[in-house]
């Protein structure tokens, strides 16, 4: 996966993690500035992150959460290397990448800190994965995620920034057209709607309820990481 797919992803589960409560024992805030800008090409950012959440789970195996970051950050270098034409090790590092971010939601099922992370990665991969038969089964995962989140979040979404409202609600919304869900794509493209400007995705909601499908995206984000 390319480097700059990942950039955006970040925003995403940056964004999502931010409506995590209990700000004290926030993992993300250790690392996701690290992997911000290690998904955009610094390496020695890269491998800080990646330290943080080894270290972690040296510390408890079952962190959850380092373990569900430390996956996304395997499933990248799986993409370098499939980029670079060593799919032998492309392979190895996809599975293992896939393997701690399911662990991780095994571990922490309601978490939103856990859900984010895997729904966003897996959201974003699917766009550029060949074959139906491997996209598909990983898509409808990340959609489920996103699913839970929003049910989890409810007695607070609307308390939430329109800007991380907008993130989820997007993510539903192309997620479920990419399956074929019209009615459920349709449902969260008129909410985001209803979130307005602030969403950052008015424009694509409003193309796709006019057209049923989406030729522009707006994939720029002023900040969220900082929230």
């Amino acid at each position: 996966m390319h480097s700059t797919k990942f950039s955006r992803l970040l925003v995403s589960v940056a964004i999502g993690a931010a409506a995590v409560v209990g700000g004290a024992e926030r993992f993300d805030y250790l690392v996701r500035a690290d992997f911000f800008a290690g998904f955009g090409g610094d390496r020695a950012a890269f491998d800080r992150a990646m330290k943080t959440c080894e270290d972690a789970l040296a510390g408890n195996p079952k962190h959850a959460e380092a373990m569900v970051w430390h996956g996304s950050g395997t499933f990248f270098l799986s993409g370098q290397a499939f980029q670079k034409g060593d799919f032998a090790k492309g392979g190895e590092l996809w599975e293992r990448g896939l393997g701690e971010m399911d662990q991780a939601a095994a571990l922490a099922p309601e978490s939103v800190g856990v859900l984010i992370p895997r729904g966003a990665t897996l959201l974003t991969a699917t766009r550029s994965i060949p074959g139906p038969e491997r996209m598909r089964p990983l898509l409808e995962k990340g959609v489920a995620d996103y699913e839970k989140v929003y049910r989890l979040q409810q007695p607070y979404f609307a308390k939430l920034s329109g800007h991380a409202r907008g993130e989820l609600l997007f993510g539903l919304a192309e997620g479920n057209s990419r399956l074929g869900n019209k009615d459920a794509a349709r449902l969260n493209f008129e909410r985001l709607l209803a979130v307005g400007p602030t969403s950052g995705h008015e424009p694509e909601a409003k193309e796709w309820l006019a057209t049923g499908s989406i030729t522009s995206r707006q994939v720029s984000c002023s900040g969220c990481h900082t929230k």
